[in-house]
């Protein structure tokens, strides 16, 4: 019996040796995918100088606007249009803005779909006498009251 209990050894007894029952590592979390943490930065110590005062002057003036350019430029609208924005000039942003503030203001959103717009007598004018618009259509149908 000493001989066959000195057969087994702990290579003999192991589960990697056993076909098919490999370990597999555990699936990833989304822990696991997270940036890692960066220790907080000292603070810099900034030394006076008259290049550096020159500097933070330039930083302090106002910075420059870009010009407004595309769909964000001002620009002259129809007097329909005129009387739902209350502008004589708008960016096309501000005016669909402004249109869907009207829009929910008066309520006329379908209350079944609220994605279509039931027109009352100002937005007909507007949307060439239809009495119902889907929100895609909106912008489409203002082009004709931006004036080139």
């Amino acid at each position: 019996m000493a001989a066959n209990s000195s057969m087994l050894t702990a290579a003999s007894l192991s589960f990697s040796a056993l076909p098919g029952s490999r370990l597999r590592a555990a699936p990833p979390t989304a822990a696991s995918f997270a940036a890692p943490r960066r220790a907080a930065a000292a603070p810099l110590v900034v030394r006076a100088s008259a290049a550096s005062s020159k500097a933070t002057a330039a930083a302090e003036a106002a910075p420059k606007k870009k010009r407004a350019t595309g769909i964000t430029q001002p620009k002259p609208v129809s007097p329909a249009l005129q009387a739902i924005v209350g502008a004589p000039e708008i960016p096309r942003t501000e005016a669909l803005k402004r249109l869907w503030a009207y829009i929910k203001q008066h309520n006329l959103q379908d209350p079944a779909d609220k994605k279509v717009v039931v027109c009352d007598e100002k937005l007909k004018v507007l949307f060439a006498g239809r009495e119902r618009v889907g929100f895609l259509e909106i912008a489409k149908l203002l082009n004709p009251h931006f004036v080139k």
